[in-house]
């Protein structure tokens, strides 16, 4: 059984449409099964945010969940749409704690974020094509840290060798 302290972080494209959810759901309450109660979300729309409102279902049954929300900026929801900061700001207000990688935009910022998502954690659950960008660093540094990767993503599994 792993301990309160044992870290599982999301990263995935903003492109995610939902079309996994039966998955990333059941895969939340394995982890949460092996003891897992620690999750890092990056907020962003599409399965940063489908990873938030799934792990705050669950959090309205298990109290012992905490659910870390790591934000590139203070206003970075400014640009979503209605329905993404209707989301965005009810997984922030189940949010145990709100990290902020900086106070505004920089080019660098959400290489700061993802950085901050994988730094500790112990598994990253990813929905990722195989394609370059922030998930491919992020699943690419979270590789070179020794975290457990779990790719939802629905095809063959890809090969996570960099």
């Amino acid at each position: 059984m792993k301990s309160a302290a044992y870290i599982v972080a999301f990263t995935g494209h903003r492109a995610y449409s939902g079309s996994d959810e039966e998955l990333l759901v059941a895969t939340i309450r394995d982890l949460y099964a092996e003891g897992v109660r620690h999750f890092r979300v990056g907020m962003a729309e599409g399965f940063d945010l489908a990873a938030g409102r799934a792990v705050v279902d669950i959090m309205l049954s298990h109290n012992d969940i905490i659910l870390e929300a790591c934000i590139p900026w203070p206003t970075f929801a400014s640009r979503f749409t209605a329905e993404e900061r209707s989301l965005y700001n009810t997984i922030l207000s189940h949010a145990t704690v709100v990290r902020y990688s900086d106070n505004a935009y920089h080019p660098a910022i959400f290489r700061h974020r993802n950085d901050m998502l994988v730094e500790g954690a112990d598994v990253v659950v990813a929905w990722w094509s195989g394609t370059t960008g922030g998930t491919a660093y992020t699943v690419k540094k979270a590789k070179k840290l020794g975290c457990r990767i779990i790719n939802l993503y629905p095809k063959e599994q890809l090969s996570i060798d960099f």
